[in-house]
């Protein structure tokens, strides 16, 4: 699979809105994946602090010299995850981009790129399947074609 907005739509994929039209968009309230895309031209120049939400006190930053080593060249795809209810999970994230104290703390990664207004979401539900293990196939797959996961799926090289 190649992971670009065209061909995730052949595998299911709807959706692809801004972070900010979450909360008002028919988005699905079942089970389910997304992804979360940025079209970067060049070199990405990372912000040095992070818009997201302080949870339980502790700063979301990343250090620069780990975003540079997280990211993926010429990869659509910045982040993939699952999640029980779709609705309430993506409301999070935005939530957490916007700053709020939220526990969406894998994908943090995303809230230092320069134009986070420019992420788009996009999700499959998956009915009849669980989705961490449709998210394990889908980093997986992101893997075997860019050599390393998405941008934001990889906590341990934060030395987390």
């Amino acid at each position: 699979m190649m992971f670009t907005r065209s061909n995730l739509e052949k595998t299911g994929f709807t959706g692809w809105l801004p972070f900010a039209a979450i909360r008002t968009s028919g988005c699905p309230t079942t089970g389910g994946v997304y992804v979360v895309t940025y079209n970067a031209e060049g070199p990405v120049a990372f912000s040095e602090r992070s818009c997201g939400g302080w949870f339980k006190g502790k700063d979301p930053t990343v250090a620069l010299d780990a975003l540079t080593a997280n990211w993926v060249d010429g990869a659509e795809v910045v982040y993939i995850g699952k999640a029980d209810q779709l609705r309430r999970r993506l409301t999070q994230y935005a939530d957490f981009g916007a700053g709020k104290p939220v526990g969406h703390w894998g994908g943090r990664l995303i809230w230092q790129l320069p134009f986070p207004d420019q992420l788009i979401v996009g999700w499959k539900e998956t009915p009849g399947c669980v989705p961490v293990e449709v998210e394990a196939e889908l980093i997986a797959s992101f893997r075997h074609v860019h050599g390393k996961p998405p941008f934001a799926n990889d906590p341990h090289r934060l030395g987390a």
